[in-house]
Order: C-alpha cells, then sequence, then structure tokens
C-alpha cells in the first residue's frame, strides 16, 4: 500500500469516526428545526448571515451534546449491535479527545447563539445539559428520562423562535408542543424496535411486561400523536398562519396517528417500522407547510 492511499485511508476512516461521534445527520435534523422555526418567526425580510450563524451555533450545540452523550455511554454502546462500532465504544477513538473536542464544539455554539439574544444561549445551554447530564444518564433508571428527552429534543424550535423574536412567545411555545408530542410517537417507535437491543445493555427507560416492550408504548404513540390534530390548529388563532396551512398540518397529523394506531393495534415490527418512518417526514413538512403558508 502506497502512503498516499495509507492517508487516504486513515483520513477517511477519522472522517467517519467524527461523523458518527458528533451524529452529523441527527445535528443537522435538529439545525433544520431550529433554522425553520426562526423562518416562521422572523418579521421582516430574512437575513441569511443570521440564519447561517444559527445554524453554526445549533450545529455545535447539538453536536457537543451527541459528543457527550457518547463518551458517558461508552461502555453501554459496547454491548449494543447498532452502536458497537462507535468510534469511542470501538477504541478508535480517545475519550479525553472527544471531551475536549464537546468542550470546544459547546464553546463557540453557545457564544454564537449568544450573538442573537441572552435567551437564547440561555436556551442552548439548557438543551446541551439536560440531553447529556439528565436524559442520558436516566436512561438506565426509568421511563421518566423520555420527558427530559423530549424537552431536550424540542428546544430547538423554541430557540429558533427566541432567536427571531426575542423572548418566548406563543408562537414558540407552540412549535416546541409539537416537536415535544411528536417526540414520544417518534421515539416509543424507535424504542420497539430496539428494544432487545437496549434490554440487554441494561437500559430501563422503556416500560416492559414479560420481559417484552410494554404495550403502553402503543397506547402513549397514540396519544400524543393525537393531540398533535389539535394543536396544529394553534399558529392560525394566534395569526401567524394562515388557513390553508392548519387544514393540511391537520389532515398530516390525521395521517400520523393513523400510522400510530396501527403500531397500537398491530404491535409488530412492520407497523413499528411504518410509524418510524412516518415520524422522519412529519416535523419538517409541518415547518415547511407552516412557513410557506407564512409566506
Amino acid at each position: 500500500m502506497s502512503r498516499t492511499t495509507a492517508y487516504t485511508g486513515s483520513f477517511s476512516q477519522k472522517w467517519a469516526d467524527f461523523n458518527a461521534l458528533v451524529k452529523t445527520r441527527l445535528s443537522a435534523t435538529v439545525v433544520f428545526s431550529s433554522v425553520m422555526a426562526y423562518m416562521i418567526a422572523v418579521n421582516g425580510s430574512l437575513v441569511v448571515l443570521n440564519i447561517i450563524v444559527l445554524a453554526i451555533g445549533g450545529f455545535f450545540v447539538t453536536a457537543a451534546a451527541n459528543v457527550l452523550n457518547e463518551v458517558l455511554e461508552r461502555d453501554f454502546d459496547k454491548l449494543m449491535k447498532r452502536t458497537s462500532d462507535r468510534p469511542l465504544a470501538s477504541g478508535r477513538m480517545d475519550i479525553s479527545n472527544a471531551v475536549l473536542l464537546a468542550g470546544l464544539m459547546s464553546l463557540v455554539g453557545i457564544t454564537f447563539l449568544a450573538l442573537f439574544n441572552p435567551a437564547t444561549s440561555l436556551l442552548g445551554t439548557i438543551a446541551l445539559v439536560s440531553y447529556a447530564f439528565m436524559y442520558t444518564p436516566m436512561k438506565r433508571y426509568n421511563s421518566s428520562a423520555v420527558t427530559v428527552g423530549a424537552i431536550a429534543g424540542a428546544l430547538p424550535t423554541l430557540i429558533g423562535c427566541v432567536a427571531a423574536e426575542g423572548k418566548v412567545t406563543w408562537l414558540g411555545l407552540t412549535l416546541f408542543g409539537i416537536q415535544f408530542l411528536w417526540q414520544y410517537t417518534h421515539f416509543w417507535s424507535i424504542a420497539w424496535l430496539g428494544f432487545e437491543d437496549y434490554h440487554k445493555a441494561g437500559y430501563k427507560f422503556i416500560p416492559e411486561e414479560n420481559g417484552k416492550a410494554s404495550k403502553n408504548i402503543g397506547i402513549q404513540a397514540l396519544i400524543f400523536a393525537l393531540l398533535l390534530i389539535p394543536i396544529a390548529a394553534i399558529p392560525f388563532y394566534l395569526g401567524e398562519t394562515g388557513v390553508v396551512s392548519m387544514i393540511v398540518v391537520m389532515i398530516l397529523s390525521i395521517v400520523f396517528s393513523y400510522f400510530a394506531w396501527n403500531f397500537y393495534q398491530k404491535f409488530d415490527r412492520k407497523s413499528a417500522l411504518r410509524l418510524m418512518f412516518s415520524s422522519f417526514f412529519y416535523i419538517p413538512l409541518v415547518l415547511i407547510i407552516y412557513f410557506f403558508d407564512k409566506l
């Protein structure tokens, strides 16, 4: 093997490990929801520089939280098939380097968010701390971790609105509420599919009965999906969006609730997969619909 080939191979592996460590795709979806919320909430013309600053700040804060999550869970990641090859779990990356990277990224991310206003940086800090140091350890004890994780996961939309409006408003709380409720349905489908892996690693945040995932998660997935239907109308009544987006988002929520109902009724792999994949599309579509209707 030539020196050039060896260098390229080494760089490719390190780049892949970096993406796995910061969970680039997950971080990008978080940034998307924050930026879309900002564009929905902002009054007047959009400033591209502001969007870039928010995206950079949001990405670094999210990435830092993900790195800290993997640092704290590295020994448990080794026990699960889907996570055993992560850079820290496999030993390809040094823990001290990962902690240093998380520290630098959190500093950069919070600083960028602070360029908008103090409230934005405060919410970013709360999201990071609650995800890394509350949700992550709580997963090993009980299902209350899911609520903490849902709060942390929904904060990006509130952060985007606060960056645009300078304070917490009803619009920001509504978008936060939509993403908060959605996360229960989204997460329970993933939890059902990965139950054996989680159970093997000693995680106890998924309710179980007789060594299997409890059907209570199916009920919860359905209830939280149904709650999305009336909440979809709130931006219209706040005067932030039009009647078209209200109707379309409510229909979208009904369809999403159908997949949750199907999961509750059948409680099998096929219904869980359908619910999971439908959840991937729900939040992006809702935010895009609200944004274009506001335009």
